[in-house]
């Protein structure tokens, strides 16, 4: 059996219960060795062999993986945050699928919820977005042209963007191309829930030099909208004169 885990954001002890689990029973575990934080190979056991996708082939990966599990091996893929984001593992699985060995997923908890823990801030709120767009900008992996930054942006919901840190200048333009004001606030959160955890606000006109001034070119989410503000309004969930299936509104 192939057990794919996310890792989580950074903290080892923000791996799940279930994901903790599995990394202890395993005899071979192939982790993601450029981004998951490597204090979670401190759950294996004794005798667990190790290997770091960082400098491994899809085609290597695969063929650890069935050469494990053809000697009864039980197997973990360690992803970062939770794979179902920019994960590659798809492709993992289909070969899976096609070589006929078992394989399962335990999700993880994403760096998008890790940056918003580090902004102590709610994604969603009234009257401010009830939308979250995850996305990136186009790199050495194309986006979709109908999923450019500028067009998501014409939307003003909240916006997080991923693996794009080293290409500020572009997505500061993409922004305001798109319908963000330069006063729009904005925040980078380099390494949620590491250690070395930095978050630099600023706003989308501003966006470009705080990543240059503060040296962050990767590993971090550009996080954008007015959930980043302070006006917002009240959750109708607690308001004493709204009835939920729980509780009756105030006379």
């Amino acid at each position: 059996m192939v057990h794919f885990v996310g890792a989580g954001c950074g903290a080892p002890d923000l791996i799940t219960v279930r994901g903790a689990r599995l990394i202890s029973a395993a005899d071979v575990i192939i982790y993601a060795g450029s981004l998951v934080n490597p204090s979670l190979l401190d759950y294996r056991k004794e005798g667990c062999q190790v290997f770091n996708s960082a400098m491994m082939t899809l085609d290597q990966v695969m063929k650890v993986m069935e050469k494990s599990n053809g000697e009864g091996k039980d197997i973990v893929r360690l992803h970062t945050g939770d794979p179902c984001l920019y994960g590659a593992i798809r492709e993992q699985m289909d070969r899976l699928e096609d070589l006929g060995i078992p394989y399962e997923y335990c999700p993880g908890v994403s760096s998008f919820s890790g940056a918003a823990a580090a902004l102590k801030a709610e994604y969603t709120l009234p009257d401010v977005s009830q939308s979250v767009i995850i996305t990136r900008m186009a790199g050495r992996t194309p986006v979709p042209k109908r999923e450019s930054i500028k067009s998501f942006a014409a939307h003003h919901a909240t916006m997080v963007i991923f693996l794009s840190t080293g290409m500020t200048e572009e997505v500061q333009k993409e922004l305001l191309a798109g319908g963000y004001s330069e006063d729009t606030p904005a925040a980078i959160v380099y390494k949620a829930t590491w250690p070395d955890q930095k978050v630099v606000r600023c706003t989308c006109g501003t966006l470009h030099r705080a990543a240059a001034d503060n040296g962050l070119h990767n590993l971090a989410l550009i996080t954008v909208g007015d959930f980043l503000g302070s006006d917002y309004d009240l959750s109708k969930l607690y308001d004493p004169s709204f009835s939920t299936a729980f509780r009756k509104a105030d006379e």
